[in-house]
């Protein structure tokens, strides 16, 4: 069997010590580029956390924390973990610490009887979007406009805040498969809906068929500060198409390493089932 690819030389554990809350929201601040505003959490909320017994965990490189993640709990009878933030030192990456934190989270939630976690991030970033439905095998579920509002830090700061939701089923089968090292593989194969000109400027095309591929970018974060007039082409094409597809009830079955979103439109005979339940 395959094992999971864990980072190496670093450690995962519950936050509870003032200096390492303090921390965490340091290395947020510098993740974040937050730049005098309010840092994405600060020290003050994560005690209140830990203190109400929520996930807030850390990654150590020996004494030096490099990476965080934090979560809430829905109401109880939704049995969910809601992970709100989480991030890793720009010199980590690439060495699976975030891989690590979400490993030690499906463990904690599965520990506690929950059976899902959910969470959020921007469509539009292609390795997120690789790492949540492949590396882990989240489940997008909505498309959430505009979701945050105007964020003021360095990455987000001055763009619309889409953002896709996705849950985390801890427990099934397939998630246990991704998370022993198995990466939840998609054929991007199907209609173009939303395509990438030789400039790289998106390219409305066909939603027509039962399946339909929706690319991103190779790299957003770098296009908002060399063309932001693109950038906000991509948010909202992508918005239009992925969205759309959602709305409508078509599901995203996976992301293919290349930058395509695959997603199944719904049949008529489950269009049926939906409409008299």
């Amino acid at each position: 069997m395959t094992e999971p690819l864990l980072a190496q030389d670093v450690v995962v554990r519950q936050l509870t010590d003032q200096a390492e809350l303090v921390a965490t929201e340091r290395l947020y601040a510098e993740i974040w580029r937050s730049s005098g505003n309010t840092p994405p959490v600060t020290a003050e909320l994560l005690r209140a956390m830990t203190k109400a017994g929520s996930y807030v965990a850390g990654a150590f490189e020996g004494d030096e924390l490099v990476g965080a993640c934090i979560g809430f709990c829905s109401p109880p009878a939704a049995g969910s973990l809601h992970s709100h933030i989480a991030g890793v030192a720009a010199r980590m990456r690439g060495r699976n610490v975030g891989y690590a934190l979400k490993l030690d989270q499906r463990a904690w939630a599965l520990d506690r009887g929950l059976s899902t976690i959910t969470w959020t991030f921007d469509p539009l970033v292609r390795r997120n979007a690789y790492f949540n439905l492949t590396k882990l095998g989240a489940d997008a579920v909505e498309y959430l406009p505009d979701f945050y509002g105007d964020m003021r830090d360095g990455i987000n700061g001055g763009v619309e805040s889409d953002r896709l939701l996705v849950r985390w089923r801890v427990a099934a089968p397939d998630v246990a498969e991704v998370c022993a090292g198995r990466p939840r593989v998609v054929e991007a194969r199907g209609v173009v809906g939303l395509g990438v000109s030789p400039d790289g400027l998106p390219v409305p095309g066909s939603t027509g068929g039962s399946t339909v591929l929706v690319a991103v970018p190779p790299d957003v974060e770098a296009l908002r500060v060399a063309n932001p007039a693109a950038a906000r082409q991509w948010r909202h094409a992508v918005r239009d198409v992925l969205g759309g597809l959602l709305a409508a009830g078509a599901r995203v079955t996976g992301f293919d390493r290349a930058g395509w979103y695959v997603v199944e439109k719904p049949s008529s005979e489950d269009r049926a089932v939906r409409i008299e339940s």
